[in-house]
């Protein structure tokens, strides 16, 4: 095989370049070298998985315990059952199987588990992991070390924003992140037309060669009903950052309009809304939104946690108090991180719960209240202040900056679409 590879390539070299004067023609006969190779250098790590053990990855499905996510990694060992519902350290994983999660598992052939890593919830860079012992089971938190790179990529849109992204292998954290930038300038539930197309350049966090998780966009394009929208994330000498359009506009409103990325209404903003579970007509001073059990909930505004806890009919409950007297209320979350605790200071867009059902709820679903020096207002209408502009000192490294990130885009935009349509 090696033999007729290597003619190939001298045949076709020939072909490709011709015969000058001075080249040796190929005479079409071969001789065979056999060589010994030497012994592996003493020291070197054999770098291969033992016969013995095999490694899967397991996704947190809905509804799932850890019983049967040990079914679905193959373990058939009782002792990390009992290990893992009476360790007080491994108690965080009954707190935070949150679907989509993926855990890390290498089991041998009779089933025995002897290894489990998992994602810790608040601290990206973390995981928890249980390794089996001579002495039994043991566990650690251990920093996840990654590698970044930044992909570039396009898609156009058939349908929807996620269906275009699917279609072009984008992450779907890539275009919430996208419906998040553009959000202001672009409702992506009705403006949408068919043929419209987005670019986008963003980082990619990986480890042991397999992607971990997505970063932040670096620049973006979105040209909806042949208007176009561009967005480039910039950060300046002082530390303040965000995005910007090429003109040095920000994009960034004070507030999201939403803490839930793509979700349904299942009861708006009314001074007289008939309660379903307390039987009596009152008002409901918020937006409810309905969603799975273990959906992210994102602050939508940077701010100090005022609450994190139970609160009544609200259940478990997080309240943030952002600046001029504004106040955002998430009630009846199925859980809260542990990091977020009265008193720390938190910004948009991170996750300060998960959708539930507890206080005086139906069913899974998001309440939200928008307040106003205690007054409450609908999220839905309330002008939302814009963020701090751009200072004019930055404004020229600003551009220059752009414009290299521009010029990635429209290599990436024409040389992809090309192939897309």
């Amino acid at each position: 095989m090696a033999t007729t590879a290597i003619l190939a390539m001298l045949v076709g070299g020939m072909s490709a370049y011709g015969t000058a004067p001075s080249t040796v023609t190929y005479s079409g006969e071969f001789q065979e070298v056999i060589e010994s190779l030497t012994a592996p250098i003493p020291g070197v790590v054999d770098l291969e998985i033992p016969a013995n053990m095999h490694s899967r990855e397991v996704g947190i499905r809905q509804g799932d315990t850890l019983s049967a996510l040990l079914a679905r990694m193959g373990v058939n060992d009782g002792s990390v059952l009992s290990f893992l519902q009476n360790d007080r350290k491994v108690a965080i994983l009954f707190r935070q199987l949150v679907p989509g999660k993926v855990l890390t598992v290498k089991v041998n052939p009779q089933g025995d588990l002897q290894s489990l890593g998992f994602p810790l919830n608040g601290d990206r860079n973390s995981a928890l992991t249980i390794l089996r012992t001579p002495d039994g089971f043991t566990t650690n938190t251990q920093e996840i070390s990654y590698e970044k790179s930044v992909v570039q990529q396009t898609a156009v849109i058939r349908h929807s924003l996620f269906g275009a992204a699917d279609a072009a292998g984008i992450p779907d954290s890539v275009a919430s992140q996208l419906a998040d930038i553009f959000g202001g300038d672009i409702d992506f539930h009705r403006d949408l037309r068919k043929g419209d197309r987005f670019s986008v350049i963003y980082e990619m966090a990986s480890h042991m060669g397999k992607p971990l998780r997505i970063e932040r966009i670096l620049a973006a394009e979105f040209i909806n009903d042949n208007k176009t929208y561009r967005a480039f994330w910039y950060q300046d000498q002082s530390g303040a950052s965000g995005y910007y359009g090429d003109d040095g506009r920000s994009l960034r409103k004070a507030f999201l309009r939403s803490p839930l990325e793509f979700s349904r209404i299942t009861s708006g903003f009314s001074s007289a809304r008939y309660h379903p579970v307390l039987k009596e007509t009152r008002a409901h001073k918020g937006i409810d939104y309905g969603a799975p059990t273990g959906t992210r909930v994102r602050a939508t505004g940077d701010g100090i946690i005022k609450l994190a806890g139970v609160q009544g009919g609200y259940g478990k409950m997080v309240m943030i108090r952002h600046a001029s007297d504004k106040t955002t209320v998430y009630g009846h979350l199925s859980a809260i991180p542990s990091v977020i605790k009265k008193g720390q200071r938190v910004y948009q867009g991170d996750i300060i719960g998960y959708v539930g059902a507890t206080g005086i709820a139906t069913g899974p679903h998001l309440h939200y209240e928008f307040r106003v020096s205690g007054v409450h207002r609908n999220p839905l209408t309330v002008a939302l202040p814009e963020a701090t502009p751009m200072p004019q000192a930055s404004l020229a490294a600003f551009r220059s900056h752009a414009e290299c990130l521009m010029a990635q885009m429209d290599t990436i935009r024409d040389v992809q679409l090309v192939l897309l349509d």
